[in-house]
């Protein structure tokens, strides 16, 4: 069984459905659940309403055709984030307020290993290489962050892609030490800050478990986080799997091609009910 942990709101819609179809196609068959932390934060922003009971059916309807035992599982954790983090230092983070849910995997019923990853990541390879790794005596698994590595030290780490060992981090209270981070300091990369700084033992993984820059044909997981670009002038841009014309345009992959063809076919589709609806 291969339980999978995204966090967002309704806008996640387009990366869970792309990365659950890369993981679904790249993959030998199994049991996948996929979990999803949200949550309603409208009083910070219209935009941030909890992911729909209509987005979990249609992607349980997805799932089905290819793990006919699998489940999505929406978890919604408003009334956990206004008590703990609510106009918190942190809640106006670079990204958005959920980006700090996976801090609260301790208080969901969750699996006790399970594979936390951003929505903006496609599997190339097999889940499987990744989510089979011992993660015994270890409170998680990560690669390294791609600048990180170079402008902070060498083993620093991007939280997009996390194996769980749950039991570890429940005995070592990882994420109620980084939660009190998050509720007293301003930190840079807030969540991320929060559980490097509260780890007490990390395994670390190859980078091709997290390549956040380059697609290699041993990479097994990338992650179309923002990024820096040379040409033609220095400058970042946030590409995601979903812009399917710039994916072909500037990074020239193909690879995918299979896994985005058959998300704009279901996307169309979703749009139609919800209009019917």
């Amino acid at each position: 069984m291969i339980n999978v942990l995204f966090s967002g709101n309704s806008g996640v819609f387009d990366g869970a459905l792309t990365c659950m179809l890369s993981i679904l196609k790249r993959s030998e068959p199994d049991d996948y659940n996929f979990y999803v932390l949200t949550m309603d934060l409208t009083r910070k922003s219209p935009n941030y309403t909890a992911i729909s009971d209509s987005q979990i059916e249609f992607l349980n309807e997805i799932l089905k055709t290819y793990s006919p035992n699998g489940k999505v599982i929406k978890i919604d954790v408003t009334d956990i984030y206004e008590k703990e983090f609510g106009y918190s230092p942190n809640e106006g983070c670079y990204c958005s307020p959920y980006t700090l849910l996976r801090l609260f995997a301790d208080k969901a019923e969750l699996p006790d290993k399970i594979l936390y990853l951003d929505i903006d990541i496609m599997f190339n390879r097999d889940i499987h290489l990744l989510y089979d790794i011992d993660v015994e005596g270890y409170e998680y698994a990560a690669a390294r962050d791609h600048y990180g590595k170079y402008l902070i030290q060498p083993n620093y780490i991007n939280a997009g892609v996390l194996l769980f060992n749950m039991p570890m981090m429940k005995k070592t209270g990882i994420f109620e030490k980084a939660r009190e981070l998050i509720r007293t300091k301003k930190l840079v990369f807030a969540d991320q800050s929060a559980l490097i700084r509260s780890t007490t033992k990390k395994k670390m993984l190859p980078q091709k478990f997290n390549d956040q820059k380059f697609l290699h044909k041993h990479t097994v997981v990338r992650h179309f986080s923002k990024r820096l670009f040379w040409l033609p002038y220095p400058h970042t841009d946030n590409i995601k799997q979903w812009h399917v014309s710039k994916v072909h345009k500037v990074f020239k992959y193909y690879q995918f091609d299979d896994v985005l063809y058959e998300y704009i076919y279901l996307s169309r589709k979703f749009k139609e009910r919800e209009i019917k609806d």
